[in-house]
């Protein structure tokens, strides 16, 4: 993967200027609920302060109940019950409910959704709702010693703004955090590191943030400590449970481990000769004992004559069933690297006896970084309402990872973070905030579209204007299948730029020094004269096969195959006739024309906007859209005029054509800071 190291905020003292910095926490703070409770805890005191200083209504009662009702929706869980002319109950068996309770009650305020009587019950749909943060934390030196956290101040004096990130988490039911890049830095578990990492925890506690780390795996023989790393060795299995303990002391509520395990070069129990398995299950009984949890990532990309999509099925399949019961498998949602579209990993569904969570990429990576609106609702939603039919119709990837479908206890989702920009707004981007907020709404609900969070978060990071609302609510939900369309339409995947992820090389055939011998995208698309696209069928690597009937067959069948994915699963003859009666040239070229006049019509609707959003966030949003529409023209015109000397056929007569050579966009020069800018 390709990591874009991102600094730290700029200007903390801008945080409550209006300029995306308050997210979609901008509720005026000039309320004097009355507001009781039960019970007396830092977390409950912060339930009352928000309901005191922001509710508009009925006076509060917070109550911790344990009784069947409230326990059945476990300690997150909560009952919002009475009438807004009267009084206002919240009961929860933890205060930790409480105090969802709460921001759910003000989410319903700042969107205009009171409701005159209460009859609410909520409890989350994982009982782990992770960001993972890329971040350098651990890391003294170099390109990774830039970390959101500023490690450079702790212990002694703690960042103000970790509150703010607490209550963000808080107020969309994340619950947890991964505090540095996968693999870690061998120092990260350090007496020195877990000094700070418990300064950390102590600031995020209150509002029931778990900290979590992603260590390397070969930390104790990185340290020098031990010889070797072997997860069946007495002394390495010994070290790893003495560590485990030592961090407890530290960080008593500590979650737990991410792993990332030999993938992309990095240290792991195959370097021994043992299996996943075997490593998984040394670190999980180092955890099990403070009830840790360990989340060991599926993604094991290593080059090999094996289709990269097969490989996570491959190696963790035939475990199913004999991992430890704090071990959970933590997949892409779909099988290559988080492409602007996927479809689903096999691994959903097929592994039935061990606990699985998704994976999703919040940054966007893939999509234009910090400068481009993608919306990822659309793309989360996917992901969860399709069908693996594990067991039949219905088995959707939402019900294989939330415990419906397979009884597990152990659920969990996860986010790559983007909350690290250089800027007060978090994110880079104001729009760039919205996938923070639909991940955390998704881990809490995932039955709720993407359509109404983004709905939601309008209205809270914006205006309540209805024009305003159902307009860029629209534009949201167009957006992903733009940067779709301009990017790498109809199943096409890694035709970006080799050594950033920005920019598109489908004509990469060099990998950079140090990089892994296949990393060009012409193995991914497989262009040539006859037609493009990567054969998975049975005629090909067969990875097909991975899937559950009827997927399996209907993406197996040209005829049938969902033309989003066609060219993920199939090499198609440049003359082949698609659904439409286009040709599958003409349908690529009308797609990516399609994506740059969608980003132009962004632009247009936007300007009519102005008079509804404040100067500086118009002019923030109108300048990135510049970007977009110009990144949409070079995607557009390098992918068609490459492909094009395959095709050996004319761009339809009715398209826009490019005023430019191939060779002029391949000498284009990459300009970093104006990629990244705020």
């Amino acid at each position: 993967m390709i990591i874009i190291s991102i600094l730290i905020f700029s200007n903390m003292s801008m945080l409550f200027a209006e300029d995306g910095s308050k997210l979609w926490l901008r509720a005026k703070t000039d309320a004097h609920a009355q507001v009781i409770a039960n019970s007396q805890s830092p977390t409950i005191d912060i339930a009352i302060k928000e309901l005191q200083s922001q509710w508009k209504g009925a006076p509060v009662q917070l109550n911790i109940v344990k009784d069947k009702t409230t326990n059945a929706l476990g300690t997150d869980g909560f009952i919002i019950s009475g009438d807004n002319s009267k009084q206002i109950v919240i009961n929860a068996s933890a205060e930790q409910g409480l105090l969802y309770g709460s921001y759910h009650l003000l989410r319903l305020q700042e969107c205009n959704a009171i409701p005159q009587h209460f009859n609410i019950s909520e409890s989350p749909s994982y009982s782990i709702r992770i960001l993972n943060h890329w971040d350098g934390f651990g890391y003294t030196g170099g390109m990774m010693s830039n970390s959101f956290w500023k490690p450079e101040l702790l212990p002694d004096n703690v960042p103000e703004f970790y509150t703010q990130y607490a209550r963000a988490n808080a107020s969309i039911g994340i619950n947890a955090t991964v505090l540095n890049i996968v693999p870690g830095s061998p120092e990260l578990l350090t007496a020195t590191w877990l000094e700070k990492i418990k300064v950390i925890a102590d600031a995020l506690r209150p509002y029931h943030v778990k900290v979590y780390l992603a260590p390397n795996f070969a930390t104790p023989k990185l340290l020098g400590e031990l010889s070797t790393a072997d997860p069946l060795n007495k002394d390495v299995q010994k070290w790893w449970k003495d560590k485990v303990d030592e961090i407890y002391k530290y960080v008593p509520d500590f979650g737990g481990f991410l792993m990332k395990a030999n993938s992309e070069g990095s240290s792991g129990p195959l370097d021994y000769g043992r299996t996943h398995l075997d490593g998984a299950n040394m670190m999980a009984d180092a955890l099990a004992h403070h009830n840790g949890v360990l989340m060991w990532r599926a993604f094991v990309y290593d080059p090999n004559e094996v289709d990269r999509a097969k490989q996570a099925s491959l190696e963790f399949l035939p475990n199913d069933g004999k991992f430890r019961p704090n071990v959970i498998i933590q997949v892409k949602n779909g099988p290559i690297d988080f492409q602007p579209r996927e479809p689903i990993s096999p691994l959903f569904g097929a592994m039935q006896k061990t606990p699985v969570m998704i994976e999703y990429e919040i940054i966007q990576e893939y999509l234009g970084a910090s400068n481009h609106i993608a919306y990822l609702g659309t793309t989360f939603e996917e992901c969860l309402d399709t069908d693996t039919y594990a067991r039949g119709i219905g088995s959707t990837v939402a019900k294989t990872t939330d415990g419906t479908l397979f009884g597990h206890k152990l659920t969990a989702i996860s986010g790559v973070a983007n909350i690290a920009a250089n800027a007060p707004n978090w994110c880079g981007y104001v729009f760039c905030q919205a996938n923070w907020y639909v991940f955390g709404r998704l881990g809490w609900n995932n039955k709720l579209s993407a359509e109404i969070i983004a709905e939601e978060w309008v209205r809270q990071t914006f205006t309540n204007d209805e024009t305003f609302v159902w307009t860029i609510t629209d534009l949201m939900m167009r957006s992903r299948e733009a940067e779709v369309d301009f990017m790498m339409p109809l199943g096409l995947h890694h035709l970006f730029a080799c050594g950033h992820h920005y920019g598109p090389e489908p004509w990469c055939d060099e990998h950079e020094p140090g990089w892994r011998a296949d990393w060009k995208p012409s193995y991914y698309h497989r262009a040539d004269e006859q037609g493009l696209g990567y054969d998975r069928t049975e005629t090909g690597s067969n990875a097909v096969s991975q899937y559950f009937t009827p997927l399996r067959e209907t993406y197996g069948n040209i005829a049938t195959c969902d033309e989003r994915f066609i060219l993920w699963f199939h090499h198609v003859p440049w003359t082949y006739k698609m659904k439409n009666g286009r040709t599958l040239w003409d349908e690529l070229c009308y797609h990516y024309d399609h994506g740059v006049q969608e980003v132009r019509d962004f632009q247009k609707i936007w300007d009519r906007m102005e008079k509804y959003v404040d100067a500086e966030r118009f002019t923030h949003v109108k300048n990135k859209l510049c970007i977009q529409a110009s990144d949409a023209v070079w995607w557009r015109d390098a992918c068609v005029l490459y492909f094009q000397q395959f095709a050996k056929m004319p761009i339809p007569y009715d398209l826009e054509r490019p005023n430019v050579t191939l060779q002029q966009i391949m000498n284009k020069k990459i300009n970093f800071s104006e990629m990244f800018s705020n």
